[in-house]
């Protein structure tokens, strides 16, 4: 098998300010994977016996509660970390993570997380930002679902995922991967049916435009306006 070549992961944010030849070390005791659309990459409580840097595609993590209901926490772009359960202290992976699309990754035995972080302190320090900016979000989802309405949770969400995989086309900035509505609730904290009624509404007003497992945003100022809670003016 061909060996792995550094280029995949020099410039990106995690691998910042670490030397050519310390990313050769550690690109060298990466495994590369594919993973199919909907199959797991890792599953929750399951041992952690590996970490990933996802290169291309994908994947939604979901949380599972005690009562079998799932939330998607969140949803993973290329160039960035998962299954870091070694940096939480933790040695069971806290979620799923399920592939939205095919996905390509690369894989380290979580034994080497201890060896990385202390031989690489620039690691170290980018993976602490990381984990810093996951807690934010999880802190800012708690006071959403605190404070707002529904018709500003969903467009706050819609918002963070063009921020996080929009993609510009004639219609309007596209979420690049496939989601659907029940997805949307589960990120959201509601319904199904609400979240149906509330993208029906939107679509004549022209601000979004859905179908099974898409959505583009087509006016996404209009929908700040909603995010923030500002009414608007006719």
């Amino acid at each position: 098998m061909a060996s792995l070549d550094r280029s995949l992961i020099a410039g990106l944010s995690v691998f910042e300010g670490i030397a050519a030849a310390d990313l050769d070390r550690i690109v060298g005791q990466a495994r590369s994977m594919r993973i199919a659309k909907d199959q797991p990459v890792f599953e929750q409580e399951q041992e952690a016996h590996s970490f990933f840097l996802l290169l291309d595609g994908h994947v939604r993590v979901v949380k599972s509660t005690p009562d079998g209901q799932e939330v998607t926490v969140r949803y993973i772009s290329p160039g960035e970390l998962m299954g870091i359960a070694s940096a939480l202290g933790l040695t069971t992976y806290p979620a799923n993570a399920i592939a939205a699309v095919d996905c390509v990754a690369l894989a380290w035995p979580s034994r080497l997380w201890p060896t990385f972080a202390a031989s690489f302190p620039s690691f170290s320090s980018n993976i602490y930002k990381t984990v810093g900016s996951r807690l934010q979000d999880a802190h800012a989802r708690v006071i959403e679902m605190s404070t707002e309405q529904v018709e500003q949770r969903v467009a706050h969400a819609l918002l963070k995922l063009i921020k996080q995989s929009g993609k510009k086309t004639e219609e309007g900035i596209l979420i690049d991967f496939p989601i659907s509505r029940q997805d949307v609730a589960e990120m959201t904290g509601t319904t199904l049916h609400t979240v149906s009624r509330l993208l029906s509404a939107w679509e004549d007003q022209e601000l979004v435009k859905s179908g099974r497992q898409r959505i583009v945003v087509v006016e996404p100022h209009r929908l700040l306006v909603i995010a923030e809670g500002r009414a608007t003016k006719s």
